[in-house]
């Protein structure tokens, strides 16, 4: 119990799953590109969670030398553990949307 509790842990709220399914979709993301992805999340709280996912090394941060910086995120080797659960999660909510909602 203490395994799935550390899971819950790591991916519990309400953006961790969509900041990480918007990283391991596309590969690198700027930050503006996880906004737009995320509906309903502010700039406050991506920041938030992303800095979250950063502790937990699942998402890593690089400053590009551009004019203007450009700040990127990609999922970390670890983060990348997270595909396999991300695709089963994404294939269970196809058929549990059309078993509740009949679409």
């Amino acid at each position: 119990m203490r395994a799935v509790q550390d899971s819950m842990d790591a991916l519990n709220g309400k953006w961790k799953i969509p900041i990480i399914s918007s990283i391991c979709c596309y590969g690198k993301r700027r930050f503006s590109d996880i906004l737009n992805d995320i509906e309903g999340i502010s700039n406050r709280m991506l920041s938030k969670e992303l800095k979250e996912l950063e502790i937990n090394q699942l998402v890593k941060r690089t400053v590009l030398d551009t004019q203007p910086i450009t700040v990127q995120y990609e999922l970390t080797e670890h983060g990348n553990t997270l595909q396999t659960i991300i695709s089963h999660l994404t294939a269970w909510g196809i058929v549990h949307r059309k078993k509740v909602v009949g679409k």
